[in-house]
């Protein structure tokens, strides 16, 4: 007989005695959870098992990391831990009670406190009942709790410790995460006046000041005003809490945050967000069924849904019956909440062989030899990732018997399947100022940041992330000399610009323009919406065309003058990601988007766009680098709005690239792009610009470019500067140091060293490390040239990102991808066959190379 099963209750039960000296051998291994220890019992480190899994979860009592049936004996092999917490959750069938009902029954509910509840379980019927117990490896001796008398103190305090610990991710994502709402004392006796007042869809304004954003519908005589001093941070003049000071009407709701889930509350009486458990009652009263509001994440802005409810139908196919897809490669992701950016993205990247291969083939050695810590390990997670979507262990299609349960009683749900990444989201956005939030993203900008961690993290003998890699090749000509400089960049991404001046439909924008208007004015429900059509060969056309370069510094004259610039591809990578420019700024700088439909072509022909070097006749810029200019005063250093804009377009935040302009001297757009690169994972990339005082720039020199370390390595402004006019990274580091980081000196030093030793500083090469960990991933140093997979520039889509709403703020992402032959809609947790794949309405669009 094993000795397990003395532990597992009956007759057969061990004296106190026993179990104390069968535990003391482990004492010294077995920890107290402290303030600051992530202690992760809800998901397993290398899979996405919990304790809702067949086999639950079992919890290391020294590193407190969790492990799935599968790999708990990885972790047992390669650490010697042998004692581990088991937690399982079951579903059981409620016990009847005399009357017919059921009985509510839960067994150590509180063990499992933040363990997310399903809301597939019929509640009528079935319950949760929580399970724990310690297993002692190599012989999964099972010790079943609680089992305070029989166990020693220590072994007590830490089990209930481990257990009554709040999730690691409240500890790493602090501000991702909001209190708990408490509901409102006024929303159960909350006096409504029946004065007629009715809330149309859409056109909302604030009777007193006419704002059209950050409106909220009082619950008592149904007045739109605009707030100001609220929790979500927007702008107003503060009319809502003036009426409430006259009136003393308490609660109000936020326009724009009506889903059929709830609304965002405020209580101005409470001071604080609140639940309304009545809130469909109240919202009724004003005409509003929240039923009908399009389901949105939280943090839509004002007005988001209404006026683009087509493109939240069209893009989601909404009113079409979808068929629900199961097995590998057709899991869903759980939405995080304003996760979405990240689910589209993922879902488009393990569709590519070359990512599967890298991260799920190699999946059994990364594992292996993943740190003690796999939670914080970029190839560990993206293993696990990848496994998760690919496996199909988490997308499998309900069994007959759930089917016609499902038939017999309609109230219950079919059991949804899907992965959460929430480790996965709270490892790659650790310390970045914008994905470590609970914000929406730009799906274009977290892709460039995941390319940049792949980078930063190779798995195997080629690095996955090659796929995408391209070189450019811009042409910059002078106007006035006629001479022309070429330069080679690297690139991820093609960013074709919309073409607004093509539109086919401009009659009937204009008269939709006119009726809107007029809607609005009269407080009318708004027209249907008529989207500009774009032609696609007016996008490519516009991409190709030259551009104006501003302040542009010509070496043939020694002095500024106009220039214009043209880019084509050096070569054509293997998968062409191309992202449609439809966010942009207005004059006041705030962020919109262009509502536009592009005819998006299914097979794409850009060999045309083939660079061609210099050609016959072309008379190359003389290499002579433009004088700098370091004012005594920073203060007294305008910055350039129009690179600041420029950068802002490329989907970067504003205060950023301010600093970016700012700290690279108004040298214009491409210089400060490679510092936003380099400084892009600092953790107050994204703050506002602080200038320093005239007296703490004099006394640090030349730290108006960036503070000197303290091993007295150049600034990292400064090098970018040198690398953006074409020098390698090794010279400029070089040159800095042996002119005391003069940047005037340094460049006379390049020209009067044209061929410079090897320098082999050992302090240099750390140096160079720990600046490639915050690398330009789009500047290569290496002498063996970039890294690219050229080939014919023919492709054909297989992928797109489609975003709703307003702005990159706010809204919600979808992908939809072509696998075996047809196409599939990804809508986080929602895996469904696409019956009208909105192509017109994309935001990044994934091509594959056709084989020549």
């Amino acid at each position: 007989m094993q000795r397990a099963a003395l532990f597992r209750g009956g007759d057969a039960q061990m004296a106190a005695g026993d179990l104390g000296e069968l535990l003391v051998p482990y004492m010294p291994t077995i920890r107290v959870p402290k303030s600051g220890d992530r202690v992760y019992k809800t998901e397993c480190a290398f899979s996405y098992d919990s304790p809702d899994s067949e086999g639950g979860l079992y919890v290391c009592m020294n590193t407190f990391l969790g492990f799935g049936r599968e790999h708990i004996e990885r972790h047992y092999r390669k650490t010697g831990q042998c004692v581990y917490l088991h937690l399982k959750r079951h579903v059981v069938e409620k016990v009847p009670g005399a009357s017919g009902g059921a009985l509510p029954k839960r067994r150590n509910a509180k063990l499992f406190l933040d363990l997310e509840i399903s809301s597939d379980l019929n509640s009528d019927d079935f319950e949760y009942e929580d399970e724990a117990k310690l297993v002692i490896f190599p012989d999964h001796y099972e010790i079943s709790l609680p089992n305070i008398e029989e166990l020693p103190a220590l072994v007590t305090i830490a089990c209930d410790a481990l257990l009554s610990a709040k999730s690691p991710y409240r500890k790493q994502e602090p501000d991702s995460w909001e209190e708990e709402l408490q509901a409102s004392k006024h929303a159960k006796t909350l006096v409504q006046l029946d004065n007629g007042v009715r809330i149309p869809p859409s056109g909302w304004k604030c009777s007193k000041c006419d704002l059209r954003e950050n409106l909220w519908l009082n619950l008592t005589d149904g007045s739109v005003l605009c707030g100001k001093w609220f929790f979500d941070g927007s702008g107003g003049n503060g009319h809502a809490m003036e009426h409430y000071k006259e009136t003393g009407y308490p609660l109000a709701v936020k326009l724009g945050t009506i889903t059929p889930d709830g609304a965002d509350v405020y209580s101005f009486d409470e001071e604080e967000p609140v639940l309304d458990p009545h809130i469909a009652k109240h919202l009724a009263h004003f005409g509003i069924d929240m039923l009908q509001m399009q389901v949105t994440e939280n943090g839509l802005r004002d007005n988001d849904i209404k006026p683009r409810v087509s493109e939240w139908e069209v893009i989601q196919e909404a009113g079409v019956k979808l068929k629900p897809m199961y097995g590998p490669g057709y899991t869903g992701m759980k939405n995080l909440g304003n996760s979405c950016y990240l689910n589209a993205v993922m879902q488009a990247i393990f569709s590519i062989p070359e990512f599967q291969r890298a991260y799920v083939g190699n999946l059994p050695r990364i594992f292996d030899y993943s740190p003690l810590d796999p939670t914080q390990d970029f190839n560990t997670q993206m293993a696990k990732l990848g496994h998760g979507l690919l496996s199909g262990q988490y997308s499998k299609p309900p069994m007959k018997s759930e089917l016609i349960e499902q038939v017999m009683k309609e109230e219950h749900k079919p059991q949804h399947n899907g992965i959460s990444p929430r480790m996965f989201k709270a490892f790659i956005s650790k310390g970045h100022p914008e994905f470590s939030s609970n914000r929406q993203q730009d799906a274009q900008e977290f892709f460039l940041h995941l390319i940049n961690l792949v980078e930063r993290n190779p798995v195997g003998s080629e690095n996955p992330s090659d796929v995408f890699r391209f070189l450019v090749e811009e042409r910059t000509q002078c106007c006035q000399s006629r001479k022309v400089r070429y330069t080679e960049r690297v690139d991820y991404i093609m960013q074709l610009p919309v073409a607004m001046e093509a539109a086919t439909n401009k009659d009937e924008l204009i008269a939709y323009e006119l009726k809107r208007r007029e809607a609005e004015a009269a407080r009318r429900p708004l027209p249907e919406l008529v989207r500009a059509k774009i032609p696609f060969s007016a996008c490519l056309q516009a991409f190709s065309e030259p551009s104006n370069v501003e302040d542009f510094w010509s070496s043939a004259l020694q002095a500024k003058s106009a220039g214009v610039k043209t880019s084509r591809f050096a070569s054509f990578p293997e998968y062409l990601v191309v992202q449609i420019k439809k966010f942009t700024f207005g004059l006041d700088w705030i962020p919109k988007k262009l509502d536009v439909s592009i005819d998006m072509p299914d097979f794409l022909d850009i060999s045309h766009l083939r660079a061609r070097g210099l050609q016959p006749g072309e008379e190359e810029l003389p290499d002579i680098a433009p004088p700098i200019v370091i004012p005594d005063d920073p203060k007294a250093l305008d910055i350039d709005e129009s690179s600041v804009m420029q950068l802002a377009e490329m989907g970067f935040p504003l205060e950023a690239c301010r600093k970016a302009v700012y700290y690279t001297g108004n040298l214009g757009a491409e210089v400060a792009f490679n510092w936003i690169i380099a400084h892009m994972e600092e953790p107050d990339f994204a703050e506002p610009l602080v200038i320093p005082a005239f007296g703490e720039v004099a006394s640090s020199g030349a730290a108006a470019l960036g503070a000197v370390g303290l091993d007295n390595q150049p600034p990292e402004e400064m090098v970018a500067i040198i690398i953006s006019m074409g020098f390698q990274r090794n010279l400029a580091i070089q040159a800095l140091k042996a002119t005391n980081n003069n940047l005037e000196r340094a460049l006379e030093w390049i020209f009067s060293h044209p061929d410079p030793e090897e320098e082999n500083d050992p302090a240099l090469d750390t140096m160079d490390m720990e600046n490639n960990a915050n690398a330009n991933i789009l500047a290569e140093t290496g002498s063996e040239g970039p890294r690219i997979k050229d080939g014919p520039g023919r492709y054909e889509l297989f992928g797109f990102i489609s975003h709703m709403g307003t702005s990159t703020m706010s809204g919600h992402y979808v992908c939809h991808l072509r696998k075996e032959g047809r196409w599939v809609i990804y809508n986080d947790l929602r895996v469904c066959a696409s019956e009208r794949p909105p192509k017109d309405l994309g935001y990044i669009y994934f091509y594959h190379r056709i084989p020549s």
